[in-house]
């Protein structure tokens, strides 16, 4: 998986209250920077690990929230912005006696629903009856980084605070043992070099975990593969932009469809998507369509995004539209109400909660919002196929 699936835990506090050293603390590593000079960490700092128990995080070591300086109020925007990529937060201080910051704090991450955990640390340093005068409902827990049992502890309080991940494969609840599924992936001017994509070494791996069986082919072998071995795949995945010669080359009772649409549906907006992707029949000559694609990468003149997802809509509605490209996690350039129709790619480079919040205002301001390869395969003529395994 890219580290951007990993559980992102987000580092959050004052200056100089011990958020790096936490970071070292819980890795058991000098993974970051600590020092006695205030406002050491400027920017967010993404750093990777595993925990036993909890499996890849990343955590996202913070700029301290009351530097009060030109510079440090930069800072604390971008750490303010981090609020919408995480998955949970650590809210670290030095003190029994909450502030404002610390209140906003909290104010900012309930709003988006996302879980945290309050870590009085320096514990070492607090009056022995310190933990006496807490009247906290919020969940906290004293800890000094000085003690390493309490790294343990610290771990264990976290697994207990964790929220429920998304535990939906790609595949895998699709499949039965020994099915085979074929993996149709074009090797073209927008492939990396030397790798396959993200969506397809996942479903790989998800087939194998799942007791199946994979086969991987460019699309110039599936017509001569399956006349020579004679096998009938129990399901057909392809690249979104083949699709319509996908469904040329493979037989009618096959199940097909596309590492988006799967993507897509293990990211959730599923439903939302199935329904918005109809909006494309109703376009109309000077609508403009939003298109968000969440990985960053040279473009070219085949690009999906940029250029053929443009072009095939156009082609099917016959009108004059106007497309714009907004990438990773970018603000929109324009007010988000000036868009008839937007467009998510699979979102194979964002975890489950960075994607939501992307939609999160494109979908409350009204506006229909479908995926990369439901919209090809509608424009196409091949939706109704492309989705028929998950619509009851």
């Amino acid at each position: 998986m890219a580290k951007e699936n990993k559980l992102h835990i987000g580092i959050y506090g004052r200056r100089n209250v011990g958020k790096s050293s936490l970071i070292n603390f819980l890795t058991g590593q000098q993974v970051a920077i600590v020092s006695e000079q205030k406002g050491t960490t400027t920017d967010p700092v993404k750093r990777s690990f595993e925990i036993l128990g909890i499996g890849p995080v990343i955590f996202i070591d913070t700029a301290g929230i009351d530097d009060e300086s030109e510079l440090g109020q930069a800072r604390i925007v971008k750490t303010n912005d981090t609020i919408n990529t995480i998955d949970f937060a650590i809210i670290v201080t030095d003190d029994i006696d909450l502030g404002h910051y610390e209140n906003d704090l909290i104010s900012a991450l309930k709003k988006v629903d996302v879980s945290f955990i309050l870590v009085y640390n320096k514990s070492d340093l607090y009056p022995a009856n310190a933990k006496d005068k807490i009247n906290q409902p919020l969940p906290h827990i004293f800890i000094s980084t000085k003690n390493e049992q309490d790294r343990d502890i610290l771990i264990g309080f976290i697994k207990k605070q964790l929220p429920q991940q998304n535990t939906l494969t790609l595949l895998g609840d699709l499949l039965k043992q020994g099915d085979i599924v074929l993996l149709i992936t074009p090797i073209d001017n927008e492939a990396p070099q030397g790798r396959l994509i993200l969506p397809q070494v996942t479903a790989i791996r998800d087939i194998l975990d799942n007791n199946a069986v994979a086969i991987v082919l460019k699309e110039n072998e599936v017509s001569r593969f399956l006349e020579a071995s004679r096998i009938k795949p129990a399901l057909a995945v392809t690249d979104s932009q083949i699709f319509k010669q996908a469904n040329e080359l493979i037989p009618k009772d096959i199940s097909l469809t596309s590492f988006s649409i799967l993507m897509a549906r293990m990211k959730g907006n599923f439903e939302t998507y199935l329904q918005g992707v109809h909006k494309i029949s109703e376009l109309k000559d000077g609508d403009r369509v939003l298109m968000l694609e969440n990985c960053s990468h040279q473009s070219s003149c085949d690009d999906i995004g940029r250029e053929k997802i443009p072009a095939w809509i156009r082609k099917f509605t016959g009108k004059q539209l106007e497309f714009d490209m907004v990438q990773g996690l970018d603000m929109l350039t324009r007010p988000v109400t000036d868009y008839a129709l937007a467009i998510q790619c699979g979102g194979c480079m964002v975890t489950h909660r960075q994607l939501l919040n992307r939609l999160k205002p494109v979908i409350g301001a009204g506006v229909l919002v479908t995926n990369y390869g439901m919209a090809i395969a509608y424009t196409q003529g091949i939706f109704k196929r492309a989705t028929e395994l998950f619509v009851k």
